[in-house]
C-alpha cells in the first residue's frame, strides 16, 4: 500500500519558496529521494498562491514512512521550517495494491 503526504507549507514574502530552494541546494531532497521506500519527493507552486509551496511525498508503505520520519533529516528539515517561520498543512492519502 503506497502512502501519498501532500504537505502545504505557507509563509510570507515569499519564504516557502526560499525554503523549497535551501531544501534542493542543501541536498536534503536528494537524500531523501535516496530513502528505501521512497517513490515521489517533489515541490509545486500554486499559480494562485505565491506563498505557498505544495510538496507531494509518496513512500511505499507504512513502514518507509515512519523510518524517514524518525530519521536525522527530519531534524534539519524542521529547523529549515522554523526558520523560514512556515505553517503546514497535510493531506494524506492511501493506495490499496490489489492483486
Amino acid at each position: 500500500m503506497s502512502i501519498t503526504v501532500n504537505i502545504y507549507y505557507t509563509g510570507r514574502d515569499g519564504s516557502a519558496r526560499k525554503f523549497a530552494e535551501e531544501m534542493v541546494s542543501s541536498g536534503i531532497v536528494s537524500r531523501v529521494r535516496a530513502e528505501e521506500g521512497n517513490e515521489r519527493y517533489e515541490y509545486f507552486f500554486p499559480m494562485d498562491d505565491p506563498e505557498t509551496v505544495l510538496l507531494i511525498d509518496r513512500w511505499r508503505d507504512e513502514e518507509a514512512v515512519r523510518i524517514h520520519h524518525k530519521s536525522e533529516m527530519m531534524v534539519e528539515i524542521a529547523a529549515l521550517r522554523d526558520k523560514y517561520r512556515l505553517h503546514m498543512r497535510i493531506e494524506r492519502f492511501t493506495d490499496a495494491v490489489r492483486s
